[in-house]
């Protein structure tokens, strides 16, 4: 309805002739209208006075039910879902997905019409990484890059908008490009160095180039600059990659108790599924992960958490609708890999080769969008493919300063699968000494230790295997069982190859030349070889298939 005036409040007419100056009528009262009314009595002035005041109090009741509900006031205005994921995204917490979605769909409608506003493009490129990264939407990415760029030519990084170059560094850790994540990420640090952002994307950066010294400096500097929740997951992470599995459960256990934000609680029941999952207690990690999916439902990583521990627990059928639902949802590589090895355990080879196919096309289209997944297709290469390929991606990918334990132990394993175990077992040794506590890693360098003849380390390795998690893979785990048995009882004396190098400082007195009849201690004889399985899955491959090999399983394969 249109309420606005039909005229001017104050009519432009000129006034009547029945209109005064005052508004009043010009015409003077006549008769009793001119005489003085008499004075009120004090009864009546009384009487008019309650009457007021009951009419007052019903017309103030009456306004307050004539106003919309929708008018009265009901405290702070909550923030809308765009308005969440933006205060996540500046307390560095995760935001839901829906908020994630409003967020991208209200920048898009403002740059359209504010195309110079070089915040809301950082804004927008960022939250488009970050919907790739918890989607697995590669081309998110390039809708992201376009978005920064756009900021970066509205304003250049130099003149102040490190929000751009911290969104160009995440990008690059999303496309796993650790070296120009470190360059842009060393780009804000160096302009803003009291900005926690600088140091959130370093973290990454240091970690995928192998650079663990660097990493742990960038989340302690982190940690002092941004405290909380965030600090404490980075810090369980850290505690984590260095082996310390007690100080990490008790840092992500304070981070899921600290989290105010259903997203950021799901994330840290998460990481505590991964950390019971990887000392092998998959009962726990299972319930750590449903957790995580009631909380927030879209945790999708949790999903292939959930699967993994499932397959541990010999729950084979619900491990694979876990798997299928992960790859629905979140449609990583390493998640079809796993699905394919699960199918191979199971027998299932025609079930596993269709997912070894399903997975190269997805790795070519991940290449296409500028998405490095060297990683898995080594695997991928090395245990059901061509292992000479995989070294050699996997040379190419440390030519790169990409020097991280699971690129030295997945180019160890592809050179032992080639047949090149003496220059495998450098590679698994480096990946081990980082001190990642990794079943996959020690299972990896057990088995290439045993080839080279090395008893006493191969065993204490695969001991460290299976002690550290008895299922890590549903391929792997049987054959590590298979090669440690294989290997038997220790001989007396121990083993040959743990015992002194080089002689004590005082030589004892010469022994008497044994004669023909003087018993001498029984040589050691090499072990008998572990079986290796074989399937219709993997007979394609075409390297020799040393003792005791298995693939290494993207579930425990990775950092």
């Amino acid at each position: 309805m249109d309420v606005m005036p039909q005229q001017d409040p104050e009519s432009r007419q000129p006034p009547g002739p029945y209109d005064s100056p005052s508004g009043a009528s010009a015409f003077a009262p006549e008769g009793a209208t001119a005489l003085a009314p008499p004075a009120p009595t004090l009864r009546t002035t009384l009487r008019r006075a309650a009457l007021g005041a009951v009419a007052a109090a019903v017309l103030v009741t009456g306004a307050v039910v004539a106003v919309p509900e929708n008018r009265r006031d009901t405290g702070p205005r909550l923030p809308g879902p765009a308005e969440r994921a933006r205060e996540a995204s500046a307390a560095g917490s995760p935001a839901a997905l829906t908020d994630l979605t409003a967020l991208i769909g209200d920048r898009r409608k403002w740059v359209a019409g504010h195309p110079e506003d070089a915040q809301s493009w950082a804004v927008l490129g960022s939250a488009y990484v970050e919907w790739g990264r918890r989607t697995a939407d590669a081309a998110s990415y390039t809708r992201a890059e376009e978005a920064l760029r756009r900021s970066l030519d509205a304003r250049p990084g130099e003149r102040g908008n490190g929000e751009a170059w911290a969104g160009l560094a995440a990008l690059a850790n999303a496309r796993q490009d650790f070296l120009a994540a470190k360059k842009w990420g060393e780009a804000v640090r160096a302009r803003e160095p009291k900005t926690w952002r600088a140091y959130d994307v370093l973290i990454d950066a240091y970690n995928g180039l192998g650079d663990y010294k660097a990493a742990g400096e960038a989340t302690e500097e982190f940690g002092r600059l941004r405290k909380g929740v965030p600090a404490l997951v980075r810090t369980a992470q850290m505690y984590r990659d260095r082996g310390w599995r007690e100080d990490a459960l008790a840092t992500a256990q304070e981070a899921a108790d600290r989290a105010t934000t259903l997203a950021g609680k799901a994330e840290a029941l998460h990481r505590l599924g991964e950390l019971a999952w990887e000392r092998g207690e998959p009962a726990e990690a299972l319930a750590q992960y449903d957790a995580a999916l009631r909380t927030d439902g879209g945790q999708h990583a949790s999903h292939a958490g959930r699967a993994r521990a499932l397959a541990a627990l010999d729950r084979a059928d619900e491990a694979l609708a876990a798997y299928q639902t992960a790859v629905e949802k979140l449609p990583r590589p390493e998640y079809v890999l796993e699905l394919g090895e699960l199918y191979e355990s199971l027998g299932l080879d025609g079930d596993a080769l269709t997912q070894y196919t399903k997975l190269r096309g997805m790795l070519e289209r991940a290449r296409t969008a500028g998405v490095n997944e060297t990683l898995v297709l080594a695997r991928l290469e090395t245990d059901h493919g061509d292992a000479a390929a995989a070294v050699e991606l996997l040379r190419a990918e440390w030519a790169r300063r990409h020097r991280s334990a699971a690129v030295a132990d997945a180019l160890g394993w592809a050179l032992h699968r080639s047949g090149d175990s003496a220059r495998a077992v450098e590679y698994a040794r480096k990946a081990m000494e980082t001190g990642v506590r990794n079943a996959s890693y020690a299972y990896h360098l057990g088995v290439i230790e045993r080839e080279l003849a090395r008893y006493g380390p191969a065993r204490r390795h695969l001991e460290e295997a299976l002690r550290t998690n008895p299922a890590f893979s549903p391929l792997a785990a049987p054959l590590a069982k298979d090669a440690l048995a294989a290997l038997g009882d220790l001989a007396d004396g121990g083993p040959k190859d743990v015992r002194p190098a080089t002689p004590p400082a005082t030589a004892p007195e010469p022994a008497p030349e044994p004669t023909a009849s003087a018993s001498a201690p029984p040589e050691r004889t090499p072990p008998s070889r572990a079986p290796e399985r074989t399937s219709s899955a993997s007979a394609g491959r075409t390297a020799p298939a040393p003792a005791g090999t298995a693939p290494s399983a993207g579930a425990s394969g990775g950092r």
